[in-house]
């Protein structure tokens, strides 16, 4: 049985891992920069070897967080559905769960362009 809470929670979740994965792009674009600028520079082998490991790690974690706000926006919309379904369909939450619901959809959309 879906709660009002849950929503919450629900919601916080989707919210955080949109900021994670803002993060974790712009993290891609300085390690990028770096490795970029490490290169024109002729830096030594070994440390652009490691400094090009460091920026694939961090492309490794941009899917991954996709993946896991997919999930938690799939679980959102279920969550709201359910609510939706019983007698609760307005109030803040709900409208908070609904606009967290299209700013994830907006962030895939632009993502895959």
């Amino acid at each position: 049985m879906a709660t009002v809470r849950n929503l919450k929670i629900k919601t916080s979740t989707c919210r955080r891992l949109v900021k994670e994965l803002h993060s974790y792009e712009k993290e891609v674009d300085r390690e990028a920069a770096k490795t970029a600028d490490m290169k024109e520079k002729g830096a030594d082998p070994y440390d652009l070897k490691q400094q090009e490991n460091v920026l694939a790690e961090s492309r490794m974690m941009v899917p991954d967080c996709r993946k896991r706000l997919e999930s938690s926006l799939a679980d959102l919309k279920a969550t709201l559905a359910e609510l939706e379904g019983s007698d609760e369909k307005e109030g803040p939450e709900i409208d908070d769960a609904r606009s967290m619901i299209l700013e994830v959809e907006k962030e895939f959309h632009t993502g895959d362009a």
